[in-house]
This record gives structure tokens, C-alpha cells and sequence, in this order.
């Protein structure tokens, strides 16, 4: 393109469109495509296990009975089948809400998209996890906060430190993934989840609540969900791209009638609707029980992945390393002594065909560097024995 064109395009763009940046993480997944290459680096569910004749079937089903319906435009606020099917398996779950609560999104990503849309102005605070969600802080960049952080440990987030930032201004809303943290693997403890709601109500802020790997629990107990204990200030996230398929791209919302109303505003504005014809495939699965059936064959496969790749851990790297034990998901988060370079690390793992996403990625204020996220759902058990091999010993180089 010539450059006269390419000074117009370029100043033509909006202010806050320099704000866009690509993910690190589906720029590192370029690299990652190729069968030689043992990756780590997606969060990335196993594709030899997604429902493909379960959907098949579905589609010759459906189509003939609803093929108008399906291929039509719907309602902004979703199919109401499956709206009601999630109010009462979420209510199993404990989870207070009504199908006038829910709003069905493509997939969770545009969830977070829609709530920074409808709640940030330039300059507000938002506090996060450190480290946290990357696909988060990349929906809410382009609306300008300022974000701001708390610790983790093994209990999820450090409810002291929360305390410390709301005591310092005004805080939007508070982003947590109470069950198996993207990245960090951890869960907050049911005593923390009761703090966070205290200090919710008595900072006058709210919280967002992203559940994508919930159901995906491999041992111990599910812990109430922080929308239970004060629902009047929490909008809880979550999504079908774990448990059934990411390519549907379905995902929901569960807020109070209010707050969803401008929501579903700002979702007309986006897209009308999300996708009716996988709306009504997802509904029939859910209705005959085959989601119920897929998820359990899922928790047994990936507890199988992660076990593998916590005695492989223990096996292959450097007795310096420090990582995460996640009672379920699909993560877990590997810690290396201060100086190490995860980054440096990862293109020296191209090289040795190993891929992995370094920490850095997941904060939002230049941290991280000595740290690395690792995704054990993707990769068969003897390749994740292989990868962490390859990995132990160029940190024990590095070390």
C-alpha cells in the first residue's frame, strides 16, 4: 500500500483504537501449530474427545423440525429453551437465577467485552488478580482504567492486599475466577469469597465473577459461589467453550435485571444476537443429558493430564522451581527464581520444539517475567511427559 494511503488509514483511527493490542497468546499459538511442536501454551480442551457424532446427530434431528427457527434471528437475550435449562442447572449449582437474569453471549470473551462497554470510563480503577486473565485485561484495555492489583497465594486472592487497594480510592468492580484461576491454577477459599462480598458492600463496589472451569473439578468439594452469598453485587460469567466445544462460541451472563438490561443494549449494538442455529444444537445436548455425560468424561481425562504433568514436573525440573497444585481446569503456574526470563526461555522452547505462555502475558503492569502458565488438557499424557522433559532440562541449562 502506498504510504499516503497508509498515513490515512492511520489517521483516521479513533484514540482509543491505539489502545488495541494483539493476544500474546494466539500470536504464540501461530507458532505451536506445527505436530513436531509439544504445546502448552493454548487453554485449549482436548479435540479428540469434543462430541462430534452427539452433534451430528443433533443437527439431523433438529434441523428438520426447527430448521426455520434455527436459521432465523432471534432475541437478544437468547433461545428461551436453553435460557431456562441454565437457570435450572445453575440453580442446582446454587446459583440464584431466573432465565429473566441470563443473557446468552458468544461466548464469554464478549461477556467481559459487553461489561466494559456498559460500566468503564477512561481512568476508573479496576482491581485484578496478579497475575490474572489475560483475554480480560485485553476486552477492557481499549476502555482506558487503570488497573489495579492484588497478590494470590494458594488460597486464592490475598484479602488483605484487596482491602489495602479499596482503601486507597474508589474501585469500578473487582474481577475474580474464584475456581481454578486462568493462569495460576489456585481457588479462593469459601472464607475469602465471604470477604470479598463484606468488602464489596462496604467499599460500594461490585464484583465480576468468571467461572469458565467450575464444573471441571477433579477432587475435593465444589466451594459456593461468590454470586450465592450477595447476588445483588456480582455478575457472574461462564461458558459452554470448556465443558462442550469452543467453537460454538456460546457463552452467558447472569446479572441483576437492571444491570442486564443495558447489557443486552449494548449486545443489540454489537451483534443483534448470538448465533440461534448453535443455540438450539447446544440446548438439544444439554436436554438429553449429554453434556452431563461429556463433562464426566472430561474430568477423568484431564485428571489423568494433570497428574502426569505434576510427576513429570517433580521429575524433570530444577529443585529451584515452584508451581501450583489446581484441584481442577486446565492450568497450572510455574514459578522460577528471580532473574529467570520466561520470554528468553520461550524462543529458546521453539527450538527445541516445546511451547509454553510466558507469565508476563498476565499482568498488567510489566510483572511476571520469571513466571510461566502451563495447559495440561491439550496434550496426551506420554507428550506432556516429553514436553516437560524438554523444558526441565533447558531450565536446568538456565539455572
Amino acid at each position: 500500500m502506498e504510504k499516503k494511503y497508509e498515513d490515512m488509514w492511520l489517521s483516521s483511527l479513533s484514540k482509543r483504537s491505539k489502545r488495541l493490542q494483539s493476544s500474546v497468546i494466539r500470536e504464540l499459538l501461530k507458532v505451536t501449530q506445527y505436530p513436531e511442536v509439544v504445546s502448552f501454551a493454548g487453554g485449549l480442551p482436548a479435540p479428540e474427545f469434543f462430541p462430534k457424532r452427539e452433534i451430528e446427530e443433533a443437527c439431523r434431528h433438529l434441523i428438520p423440525r426447527n430448521g426455520e427457527k434455527m436459521l432465523q434471528y432471534g432475541a437478544t437475550e437468547g433461545v428461551p429453551e436453553l435460557k431456562e435449562f441454565l437457570s435450572e442447572k445453575m440453580r442446582k449449582y446454587g446459583v440464584p437465577s431466573e432465565p429473566e437474569n441470563i443473557l446468552l453471549t458468544s461466548g464469554s470473551q464478549q461477556a467481559l467485552d459487553l461489561i466494559g462497554k456498559v460500566f468503564i470510563n477512561e481512568g476508573d480503577r479496576v482491581l485484578v488478580s496478579e497475575p490474572t486473565y489475560l483475554g480480560a485485561l485485553q476486552a477492557w484495555w481499549l476502555y482506558g482504567p487503570e488497573f489495579v492489583t492484588c497478590g494470590m497465594d494458594e488460597d486464592g486472592v490475598i484479602i488483605s492486599e484487596v482491602e489495602d487497594v479499596l482503601k486507597e480510592g474508589p474501585i469500578k468492580f473487582m474481577y475474580m475466577l474464584p475456581n481454578f484461576h486462568n493462569p495460576a491454577g489456585v481457588t479462593i477459599s469459601l472464607e475469602r469469597r465471604k470477604r470479598l462480598v463484606q468488602l464489596a458492600e462496604k467499599y460500594n463496589t461490585f464484583i465480576v465473577e468468571d467461572d469458565p472451569y467450575g464444573e471441571l473439578r477433579y477432587e475435593g468439594e465444589d466451594i459456593t459461589p461468590i454470586i450465592v452469598l450477595k447476588k445483588e453485587r456480582v455478575i457472574y460469567l461462564s461458558t459452554f467453550s470448556k465443558t462442550l466445544c469452543p467453537g460454538f462460541r456460546l457463552g452467558w451472563i447472569v446479572a441483576p435485571k437492571l444491570t442486564l438490561k443495558k447489557i443486552i443494549q449494548a449486545k443489540q449494538g454489537a451483534d443483534l444476537h448470538t448465533g440461534t442455529f448453535v443455540q438450539y444444537i447446544v440446548n438439544d445436548l444439554c436436554q438429553r443429558g449429554i453434556l452431563k455425560a461429556h463433562v464426566a468424561k472430561l474430568k477423568k481425562v484431564y485428571k489423568e493430564r494433570r497428574n502426569v504433568m505434576l510427576e513429570s514436573l517433580e521429575k524433570y525440573f530444577p529443585k529451584e522451581a515452584r508451581w501450583t497444585y489446581p484441584k481442577g481446569g486446565l492450568f497450572l503456574w510455574v514459578t522460577l527464581p528471580e532473574g529467570t526470563d520466561t520470554e528468553v526461555l520461550f524462543e529458546k522452547g521453539k527450538k527445541n520444539n516445546v511451547a509454553f505462555v510466558p507469565g508476563l502475558a498476565f499482568y498488567p503492569n510489566e510483572k511476571g517475567r520469571n513466571t510461566m502458565r502451563l495447559n495440561f488438557s491439550n496434550t496426551p499424557p506420554d507428550r506432556i511427559r516429553e514436553g516437560i522433559k524438554r523444558l526441565g532440562e533447558m531450565l536446568k541449562e538456565e539455572l
